[in-house]
């Protein structure tokens, strides 16, 4: 049997991390990462701890997907039509963002244009994970783990370029 303090005290801040980064909501990331801990006390024993923890809340959060998505959903109509009703045009807002908030802004959106398996071995090796961890939870060859971080990688380059020119572009026609 694994001590569950200890695999908490290992596991919680990176998986929490990594769930934050991969479902943009630190609390939705908390309630999985809780969830995952759960099941761990219930599980006799766990052959490679941090892949285990990683592949469960990657199930978890698939298996929640569809009913979080349609809450979101439903929350950013109900956002929308408070600025409507506010009447605050979204365009003033952005003007007012630090640059760092639009890097950020730019770089969360050129993640969510990756493939699903593309984004989520980059956050997961970002977090730390070793190849054979990622291909366990992504279900691939780990001879295939280096490949799907390269290509990620430059897609999430080319992409993040390609959304910083954009806003550089609509930034000189507005100074103009």
């Amino acid at each position: 049997m694994h001590d569950t303090e200890r695999l908490f005290r290992e596991y919680h801040a990176t998986l929490v991390r990594y769930l934050t980064r991969r479902l943009g909501d630190r609390d939705w990331a908390e309630e999985v990462a809780q969830e995952t801990f759960v099941r761990a006390l219930r599980q006799e024993s766990i052959v490679n701890e941090r892949s285990w923890l990683f592949a469960v809340a990657n199930n978890l959060v698939r298996d929640d997907a569809r009913k979080a998505s349609r809450q979101r959903k439903h929350l950013e109509l109900m956002a929308a039509e408070v600025r409507e009703q506010e009447q605050e045009p979204a365009d003033e807002l952005r003007e007012i963002t630090p640059e760092m908030a639009q890097e950020s802004a730019d770089a969360r959106r050129a993640l969510e244009t990756l493939a699903e398996r593309d984004r989520h071995a980059l956050l997961m090796k970002e977090e730390g994970l070793d190849y054979g961890e990622i291909a366990d939870v992504l279900g691939i060859e780990k001879s295939s783990v280096g490949t799907t971080l390269s290509r990620a990688r430059r897609r999430l380059a080319e992409t993040y370029e390609a959304l910083q020119g954009e806003r550089r572009r609509r930034e000189q026609h507005v100074a103009s």
